[in-house]
């Protein structure tokens, strides 16, 4: 049976957004995973920083695993030259297949839905349902209202201290990739 190798989940944004950073972390981080011999999970769209993760692994060499709903087929324009391509028929069932078939998540800059796929694994860590790395890209500070919007959770007791060591906050495609081989370093063979 062949080996897969350890896989990325990247959550992000199916738009470009505001800052030309965000496109270029999203280019850096599929450059990332292929030269690490990593294997890119994702939303299997091809717009956006979500096209531009996947261009940029696949230009790399990197095998691709894209998750699309049939509903968003034609809005994020699945990608059909992957590696792997699964069609689910929910938003639920693609994040369930995504994290599923991934060893770590990255989440770079994005909306609702980047924002719905970190808080959905961050809430299945604090339950204890896994122990994979989840790591937010915080190019040019994008995620900081965000973690300071959980530092106010926090502090309002709505949730323990300890969900802020469930999450990783970087600066830097680089920082991110520090950090998931310092955690793939430490798996078992």
């Amino acid at each position: 049976m062949p080996v897969l190798p350890l896989s990325v989940c990247v959550f992000c944004g199916a738009r470009a957004g505001a800052d030309p950073a965000f496109v270029q972390a999203g280019r850096d981080m599929g450059q990332l995973i292929a030269q690490r011999g990593w294997r890119l999970v994702y939303g299997a769209g091809d717009i956006g920083i979500m096209g531009e993760v996947a261009r940029a692994a696949q230009a790399g060499g990197a095998p691709t695993f894209g998750v699309i709903p049939t509903h968003l087929m034609q809005a994020e324009q699945g990608r059909m030259s992957l590696s792997s391509l699964v069609v689910t028929e929910t938003m639920h069932e693609r994040k369930k297949v995504m994290f599923t078939n991934s060893d770590a998540i990255v989440v770079l800059p994005g909306g609702a839905g980047s924002l719905d796929e970190f808080f959905e694994v961050l809430t299945w860590r604090q339950l204890g349902l896994h122990k994979k790395p989840i790591i937010l890209l915080n190019t040019n500070g994008y995620w900081t209202p965000l973690a300071a919007l959980i530092d106010h959770v926090i502090d309002q007791r709505f949730a323990e201290p300890s969900i802020r060591s469930f999450f990783q906050l970087v600066d830097t495609v680089d920082d991110a990739g520090r950090a998931l081989d310092g955690y793939f370093h430490s798996l078992p063979a």
